[in-house]
């Protein structure tokens, strides 16, 4: 029997969220017509759920290649009509949500992604998640958000897929650049939502964010350079703009945002191999997209 859904979920170090969400997706899926394929990214300590779920697809990287070289490897090795792609710590919680998402993509050809409401938070159960769930209309979008979303198979093959250039934080929008490129349209579709358990409180008591400053300026960088025909005038912006609200205002901003520019000056010649331009009207398209709601 053909399959029609693949769960998509890449993983490292977080083996109790992993083992939550795939005992939510067990309960969720058909096995005849639906498959789950997890990555895990270098992190031995998750091999031990192996043969708790022996109905899984599983992938081992003895090292850590990085969340989207990890995805990369991944969607190539799902069989689905349609890719749904979660976070280890993200399930669904909407009702009927695979009718949703099918009915959704199927009854439009023109739509490439469907992006889901994200709802943040630990709850005591999925009742309570869903009482956070926001009413909002659906809207065409140029982004969607990496803890849930789906999209079709025929749209992941019509392009590159996920960037082997970047690790983390990023991902998603040159995926999205790429499917608007193609012709397709993006969605957001607030009323399938999943629930992303974060510890928002935590995140807050974390204060600044070091690694995601770095990580994020230098795959904006990359971004640039591989996605945009005349990329100088968006990085001198780029650049302008992280140094003055950060770099100025802060001794370790200003110290990686050097370091950033230093390494990737260096590592020029090796992102341009990956240079891949869009088109100028696909640009011109983005920008007029209304912005994800999160």
């Amino acid at each position: 029997m053909n399959i029609e859904v693949s769960f998509l979920i890449v993983t490292k170090n977080r083996p109790e969220e992993l083992c939550f969400t795939l005992n939510k997706l067990k309960l969720l899926i058909n096995q005849d017509i639906h498959e789950v394929l997890v990555y895990v990214d270098g992190c031995s300590n998750t091999e031990a759920l192996i043969n708790d779920f022996e109905w899984v697809k599983w992938t081992v990287s003895k090292e850590s290649l990085g969340a989207s070289p990890a995805r990369a490897k991944l969607y190539k090795e799902a069989s689905g009509l349609i890719f749904v792609g979660l976070d280890d710590d993200a399930h669904p919680i909407t009702d009927n949500f695979l009718l949703s998402v099918t009915n959704e993509l199927k009854n439009d050809a023109s739509l490439g992604i469907l992006t889901f409401q994200e709802v943040r938070g630990v709850f005591e159960n999925d009742i309570d998640a869903k009482k956070y769930i926001k009413e909002r209309d659906s809207y065409f979008t140029a982004d969607f958000v990496g803890c849930g979303f789906a999209i079709t198979k025929v749209a992941y093959k019509s392009i590159v897929g996920f960037p082997k250039f970047i690790d983390i934080y990023g991902e998603e929008t040159c995926v999205a650049l790429q499917v608007l490129d193609a012709g397709l349209n993006i969605k957001y579709v607030p009323k399938i939502a999943v629930n992303h358990r974060i510890n928002i409180e935590a995140r807050k008591q974390q204060g600044r964010n070091y690694f995601r400053f770095e990580k994020q300026l230098q795959n904006s960088i990359r971004f640039y350079l591989v996605y945009y025909q005349k990329p100088l005038c968006f990085l001198l912006k780029l650049l302008f703009h992280n140094l003055k609200k950060y770099g100025l205002h802060n001794l370790v901003y200003f110290k990686l945002f050097f370091k950033v520019v230093f390494r990737e000056t260096l590592n020029l010649r090796i992102t341009l191999k990956y240079r891949n331009p869009v088109k100028n009207q696909t640009l011109v398209i983005k920008k007029k997209l209304k912005g994800l709601i999160y």
